[in-house]
């Protein structure tokens, strides 16, 4: 979120005001705030709930919770984005020397590239990482065998017997097992 609302946040540090651009990132945010509590059951005061939102172009149906949940809903997604602004804001503020360098740079050219933020900023404290190999790496692996989940009875071509385990080969990764189990032998 705090990310989401880096934008926004600049504009107000840096100019006073926020333009009518930052407006989609607040959306995104809102929407994502929604989906924590109502969706995601991320709230302690709503517990461990979860209620569907209406998909794209669906018409949407009666909430299937009361007025208060709504109010209780709504307060909650207001503490989330407050809480997220005001630590974007604590964050940009310890950073402004930085900020106002690239708002500078963005104010003379519309689109910042890698380089120009390595210039401007210096390189990244960490190491990057470029392949999915190196995001998904020290995650882990299966153990050599699997419950296999409901209904399937195969692994590989080879028929398993109800209620085994699938034999995973040694350093199947938990993707690829997740293909496997919604039935698809690798990722497309």
């Amino acid at each position: 979120m705090c990310m989401m609302l880096g934008g926004r946040v600049a504009e107000q540090l840096c100019f006073g005001q926020i333009s009518t651009g930052a407006q989609d990132d607040l959306r995104k945010v809102t929407q994502s705030a929604y989906a924590q509590i109502v969706q995601f059951g991320m709230s302690e005061k709503l517990g461990q709930v979860s209620f569907d939102f209406p998909r794209q172009g669906e018409a949407p149906v009666e909430k299937p919770y009361s007025e208060a949940t709504a109010q209780l809903i709504d307060e909650e997604v207001r503490c989330l984005i407050s809480a997220a602004y005001k630590r974007t804001l604590d964050l940009l503020t310890q950073c402004r020397e930085h900020v106002e360098k690239v708002s500078v740079r963005l104010l003379e050219k519309e689109v910042l590239e890698k380089a120009d933020m390595v210039e401007l900023l210096g390189p990244r404290p960490f190491a990057e990482k470029s392949t999915y190999e190196e995001f998904v790496e020290g995650i882990g692996h299966l153990p050599a065998s699997l419950p296999l989940p409901e209904g399937k009875v195969e692994w590989g071509g080879l028929r398993v017997p109800a209620g085994s385990c699938a034999p995973f080969p040694e350093g199947t990764s938990l993707t690829e097992a997740v293909f496997w189990v919604h039935g698809r032998r690798t990722p497309d």
